[in-house]
């Protein structure tokens, strides 16, 4: 069997666009498989009484000036979104319902939606902004809306939120090589290393 990184996600973690930027390069470099996997954070949160660490003030302000380092360092493109925090359900039942239906326009889907929320500071909570967000991309607005309201594609993001957290999530990004997690975008060095070994 080959090697995977499994990587879970929700496009509301600006931690998680910046992993999600530098997971293809590292599967890439170690011949690993990565695997995308669409959770709601609000759902890990709620489960597991978490919270986001921008709700401590001054955990937020330090936040902010790391995540601009850290997008210095991989050389990518990041705005704090200034709508945030958003409600993602919508957005995630979106990822779970083309990951699922339409699996070539998946990786679209996930561009699309970090970029609008992590470059180009969208309010992408708001059904018309998404609507057209994604029109922009080349995708059928009615379509994504009827999979987001779809019943089996609610209740898939659902369960898979409830698996993540019983495998041990309270927050994202996390990833998996083999049976070990690796939980934050600064630990992607384990992550390559885990793969390497």
């Amino acid at each position: 069997m080959g090697k995977t990184i499994e990587f879970y996600f929700d496009f509301g973690s600006p931690t998680a666009y910046l992993a999600y930027t530098q997971l293809p390069k590292i599967a890439a470099d170690t011949g690993a498989e990565l695997i995308y996997k669409p959770v709601l954070l609000g759902g890990i949160f709620q489960a597991t009484q978490n919270g986001s660490p921008m709700m401590v003030p001054a955990k937020g302000k330090y936040m902010l000036r790391d995540l601009a380092r850290f997008a210095a360092r991989y050389g990518v493109p990041m705005h704090y979104n200034p709508h945030f925090p958003i409600n993602t359900l919508q957005m995630m039942r979106g990822a779970i319902g083309v990951q699922q239906r339409l699996p070539q326009q998946f990786m679209s889907y996930v561009d699309t939606l970090y970029r609008g929320m992590w470059v180009d500071g969208l309010n992408l909570g708001d059904a018309a902004v998404l609507g057209a967000t994604l029109a922009r991309a080349g995708f059928d607005p009615q379509e994504i809306l009827a999979l987001i309201a779809d019943p089996v594609v609610k209740e898939h993001l659902k369960s898979e939120t409830e698996a993540a957290v019983k495998r041990g999530l309270f927050g994202v990004p996390a990833m998996f090589v083999g049976g070990d997690m690796y939980f934050g975008q600064d630990r992607l060095d384990f992550v390559r290393e885990a793969l390497a070994a």
